[in-house]
């Protein structure tokens, strides 16, 4: 499983996404956004967003600390 998570050091529901993968043990990338403009054009063009937290959970994209969706996507019960 490939786990990415798109955030920026201001953002609090990006520290919830990455505490929440953190507690299940899932392995994930971090992208800090302020840190890697190259990557913000991607990231809204493949998201179509300017917000974050995104994770991306092999290619699908979950907006913001969506606790079901992203429990849903990881096989967390």
């Amino acid at each position: 499983m490939n786990v990415l998570v798109y955030t920026s050091p201001s953002c609090l529901y990006c520290h919830h996404v990455k505490d929440f993968l953190k507690e299940h043990k899932i392995d994930f990338r971090e992208v800090d956004l302020s840190q890697n403009q190259d990557m913000v054009e991607n990231f809204i063009k493949k998201t179509g967003q300017m917000a974050v937290p995104v994770t991306e959970i092999d290619g699908e994209m979950i907006m913001g600390f969506d606790v079901p969706k992203l429990k849903e996507k990881l096989n967390i019960k």
